[in-house]
């Protein structure tokens, strides 16, 4: 063997995160397939094993120390058809296409918003609060879509009913995932360290409401975490002016 081919490294990828990522793909190509033909429930379905998937390939990655950026950039493609694409096609083949030109240019706010997010959070890796996302997370984003569908299906409500409401929350799902509306991310869990005997109860709890109801549960949830953003980033912004006035009114002479 030569030097030159004892010196060349040997390319490849990282198997098994691959693997989580492939599986994410595979059940977003999955829920547009459904939704074309129909099945909205298994399609909701399939977007929610997705965000599950889409969440143990990153862990899986770090936790075997299989980071790269092949890997990095598989997740981000795999992710905007789960978490772009899918969710838009689902809403719009369950009410938006009734609406016409207004619907689809729903589901393209969309599909472009959650591109410009995906974009965005990778150009700002390793440059802002790892405590926070800016925007809401695609996935979340996407659980509040596919959610309502789910969730009004099983109501047994008419999608012809909802079109405006289906309109107004694929268009808000949109916009905050490219607004500068702060979300905790959870990323400062530690999956490795011990935890209180608590989280563990809490855990238990959630996987017990989820099992029970799984539609209404997983809306209500990430319809509340799409919300918490707002509160948190208004809270924030009123404490920012109260020490801001109460800075001013400290530098103002006293009177004598």
């Amino acid at each position: 063997m030569s030097e030159e081919n004892k010196k060349t490294p040997h390319r490849g990828i990282y198997l098994l995160p691959n693997l989580f990522t492939t599986a994410a793909l595979f059940a977003g190509f999955y829920a547009i397939v459904a939704a074309m033909g129909g099945r909205f429930e298994a399609a909701a379905i399939a977007v929610f094993i997705a965000m599950v998937l889409d969440g143990l390939d990153g862990r899986v990655a770090r936790l075997t120390n299989t980071q790269s950026e092949f890997g990095a950039e598989y997740d981000s493609l795999s992710d905007m058809v789960s978490f772009g694409v899918a969710p838009a096609l689902v809403m719009y083949e369950w009410a938006l296409h009734s609406m016409g030109k207004l619907g689809w240019l729903a589901a393209f706010v969309y599909t472009a918003a959650a591109a410009l997010r995906l974009a965005r959070f990778n150009t700002q890796i390793g440059t802002v609060d790892k405590r926070y996302f800016v925007g809401l997370a695609s996935p979340a984003a996407a659980a509040v879509v596919v959610g309502f569908v789910w969730i009004a299906g099983d109501f047994g409500l008419e999608p012809r009913r909802l079109d405006w409401f289906a309109w107004v929350v694929t268009v808000s799902a949109g916009l905050l995932m490219v607004s500068n509306v702060r979300y905790y991310s959870f990323k400062t869990i530690d999956l490795k360290g011990k935890v209180p005997f608590f989280f563990l109860l809490l855990a238990v709890l959630i996987i017990v409401l989820v099992t029970l109801d799984p539609p209404k549960i997983l809306f209500l949830m990430f319809a509340g975490y799409a919300l918490s953003g707002l509160v948190t980033t208004a809270w924030m912004l009123l404490r920012r002016r109260r020490q801001r006035l109460a800075g001013e009114e400290a530098d103002k002479p006293a009177e004598k």
